[in-house]
């Protein structure tokens, strides 16, 4: 006699598997998978590498449920004790999963692409998402760099889209169902992430921080969530008190980060509370301080204790 449960009754006929999204910096990962949910869980800016956990997502549509993970890019450049956690998050990603999307820019193949196609595994069939397919002017090129793209690696299929396409999304999700092992769902109908309101305050203060402080602010700043807490308010139902550190390297950065009379942290604090009172439907109060702790991301224990696997 079997250890497994029977599923329930009404399970039958439910689809539920874990789906890897993987691909170099910067090619829309977080946008797609904001995108395949439905709603905005991972944190998305131009600026490479903002993506630092495995994030999940879940979506159920009819009787499938998607179980999507969203990994940092694989990083080739610097060998810190933060790209090893990141790449270690890569590596198990793509190990463990029913289907794997690797994401590409459409007709652009790099040595970083290159890179991170090397870790897939035959076993794990793979989908080949040619993202930002918007951005390519002549489409008489895509034919044969997909012929090249076969020639790489053994891809189930081929996708072209672009994330910001509501039908190119849907159209994904048709393809990747028929890959979802039969069985009964992980999780409720309803739920769309497994991180918790802290860790959502963590990357919603960090994407404000990189989209309000461009390109001169280096990515290994990160965010930590000093207080959360929930106190009962009968005006506003729900009211969460919130302290935040943004931890940066050096002196430079902090008065960056601060700005001009304290404007450019007051305007990251505005609009991320802006955002987690929308994600949360929550009254919010958020503070944030700004620290310098100078060579963290070299540091494992406080890479770890900042929350890195």
């Amino acid at each position: 006699m079997s250890d497994t449960q029977a599923p329930e009754p009404d399970a039958a006929g439910q689809r539920c598997g874990l789906i890897a999204i993987v691909g170099k910096p910067n090619v829309g990962k977080s946008t797609l998978i904001n995108a395949l949910v439905g709603q905005k869980i991972s944190i998305t800016s131009r600026k490479a590498q903002t993506t630092r956990h495995r994030i999940m997502g879940i979506r159920t549509r009819g009787r499938a449920q998607f179980v999507f993970v969203d990994t940092p890019g694989f990083q080739t450049r610097h060998g810190s004790a933060l790209n090893k956690s990141l790449n270690k998050a890569v590596l198990g990603a793509v190990n463990d999963v029913d289907l794997v999307l690797f994401v590409v820019e459409a007709g652009s193949f790099s040595l970083q692409d290159a890179t991170v196609l090397s870790l897939l595994k035959s076993d794990i069939p793979a989908l080949l998402v040619a993202n930002k397919l918007d951005t390519v002017h002549r489409r008489a090129e895509i034919a044969p760099w997909l012929k090249s793209m076969q020639e790489r690696h053994p891809f189930a299929e081929f996708v072209p889209m672009s994330a910001r396409k509501p039908a190119d999304v849907e159209r994904l999700l048709d393809l990747v169902e028929r890959y979802l092992p039969e069985q009964p769902w992980w999780h409720a109908e309803d739920e769309l992430t497994d991180r918790n309101e802290r860790f959502l305050v963590s990357e919603t203060v960090r994407e404000k921080l990189f989209r309000l402080t461009g390109d001169e602010l280096p990515y290994t700043s990160t965010v930590v969530v000093d207080q959360f807490k929930e106190e009962p308010s009968p005006r506003h139902g729900r009211f969460v008190r919130i302290a935040a550190t943004i931890v940066v390297e050096r002196d430079s950065h902090k008065a960056m980060v601060i700005g001009d009379k304290g404007e450019r942290l007051k305007r990251i604090g505005s609009e991320a509370r802006q955002e987690l009172e929308r994600l949360m439907q929550a009254k919010v109060f958020l503070e944030l301080w700004v620290k310098v702790r100078s060579g963290w991301a070299d540091d494992a224990a406080r890479v770890r204790s900042f929350g890195y696997e």
